[in-house]
């Protein structure tokens, strides 16, 4: 069977018009109903490729890659000051389907930054955030909380290394105090230390020190007593709030 080849001249006006319209490639600016514009690539009337967005209402931009109308790969969102009319960096880093994800950098208004991975505009995964008072924590997140190992280093010198969950101290864990010369070791709850040691460390090189350093303790296993005393602790926890225990509509 022959092949004719369609000639646009054949098709109808309207059908011209549609692909006329359509838009692919690199464009000029392009203003929504909204008063949004948009300078960049497209493809398949999607912005597609590299281009920059920006949104009338709040007047930040947007200017990176883009996926079938999303911001997708590598991008940097700022937003513009109202009071200076300048505009201050926000995000940069990596976007999928619309939000922050994988290795990125946030700048937040009260001058805290968190550099690490994002996970559906989550910090989630590996991150350091360097916190406005001068506290830097750098470890495991998950959902915007501290979650799994991490240490903190507090302003006045202080730190704490171990485990971490929903944001807070829990599991095993150790508090350096280095102002006083001390070390506890032991077990977190909630951010509340429920059984350890508690033994100086660096002690003639605080500039604080306690006045009488801390007596040794004379056990035959100590560790096997923090372990007893851990188990005990978990134990009442887990008689008092059963994983089964399910609140009826009474309550």
């Amino acid at each position: 069977m022959p092949y004719f080849k369609t000639s646009k001249k054949n098709q109808p006006l309207s059908t011209l018009l549609v692909l006329k319209s359509q838009k692919c490639g690199l464009r000029h600016t392009v203003f929504s109903v909204n008063g949004n514009e948009y300078t960049g690539e497209w493809q398949d009337n999607k912005k597609h490729g590299k281009g920059t967005q920006v949104w009338k209402k709040s007047g930040s931009i947007y200017n990176g890659e883009w996926k079938f109308g999303k911001r997708d790969g590598y991008g940097t969102y700022s937003v513009l000051l109202p009071e200076t009319k300048e505009y201050a960096r926000k995000y940069c880093g990596g976007w999928k389907n619309g939000k922050k994800h994988e290795y990125g950098m946030y700048f937040y208004n009260n001058s805290a930054v968190y550099e690490g991975e994002w996970s559906e505009d989550h910090r989630s995964g590996w991150g350091r955030m360097y916190y406005e008072s001068g506290d830097i924590y750098e470890g495991e997140w998950l959902k915007d909380k501290n979650h799994g190992q991490g240490i903190i280093r507090f302003a006045n010198g202080n730190w704490y290394e171990g485990a971490w969950r929903d944001g807070m101290k829990n599991g095993n864990g150790k508090f350096y105090y280095s102002d006083k010369g001390q070390l506890y070791e032991g077990f977190w709850v909630d951010g509340v230390p429920k059984c350890g040691t508690l033994s100086d460390f660096w002690r003639t090189e605080a500039p604080t020190p306690t006045k009488y350093p801390i007596p040794p303790l004379h056990l035959v296993d100590m560790q096997l007593v923090l372990r007893e005393a851990q188990s005990a602790y978990l134990e009442r926890i887990n008689s008092k709030f059963p994983l089964n225990d399910t609140p009826t509509d009474n309550e």
